[in-house]
């Protein structure tokens, strides 16, 4: 094996991927709450600020469990179910909370605060009316997309607290999301294999 640091700079190509290159493009289901009928969650206006304001995300990962077979003194592993932890998000709040106003309103109308009932009405027992997709993607030193995960079927089963104090200055507030989601997809898991992103590029060594 080689000990030569110039090999090591040569594998390590364009210096890494950065934590800090990456962007998160939310979406919102296309539904709207009842009386609010031009509001479909606000999406409208928090879609396109989701990408600039959602300030931390994780690539996610994905956990196979292990069932235990005892034989004769000793455990054999084989394969379990696959289990998807859940996704956390921390959002930067804008002054006009477009996008906790969509997170809120996404919950509302899954359960309503007040009739703790579905405004989706009929539609209530649809899986794919309360989901949506959200996207991570790893960014490149220029700016360019080198790995996109596409989170299946998620919806939001916490929306954080926002801490006020008179205490606090030279701030900004933020406030986290949990995302349950069913299933993650990207360029390399055969799910994601016909739909490969033309745009998503590997550089090369």
């Amino acid at each position: 094996m080689t000990m030569r640091i110039d090999d090591f700079k040569t594998a390590l190509v364009q210096g890494g991927a950065r934590p800090n290159l990456f962007r998160v493009n939310m979406s919102f289901p296309n539904l709207t709450i009842q009386g609010n009928a031009n509001t479909p969650f606000g999406a409208a206006d928090a879609e396109p600020l989701s990408s600039f304001m959602i300030k931390a995300a994780q690539i996610p990962g994905r956990t196979i469990n292990p069932i235990m077979v005892p034989f004769r003194g000793r455990m054999l592993k084989v394969t379990g179910d696959t289990i998807y932890e859940d996704w956390s998000l921390e959002v930067t709040n804008d002054n006009n909370f477009a996008v906790r106003n969509a997170f809120e309103r996404w919950q509302e109308a899954i359960n309503g605060g007040v009739t703790n009932v579905s405004q989706y009405g009929a539609d209530a027992a649809r899986f794919d009316t309360y989901t949506a997709d959200a996207e991570v993607e790893q960014l490149g030193r220029n700016g360019e997309v080198i790995k996109r995960y596409i989170i299946k079927g998620a919806w939001p089963s916490s929306v954080d607290s926002i801490q006020l104090s008179y205490d606090a200055s030279d701030d900004i507030e933020t406030f986290g999301v949990m995302l349950s989601y069913q299933w993650w997809e990207t360029d390399t898991t055969v799910e994601a294999g016909a739909r490969t992103n033309s745009d998503v590029t590997t550089p090369s060594i």
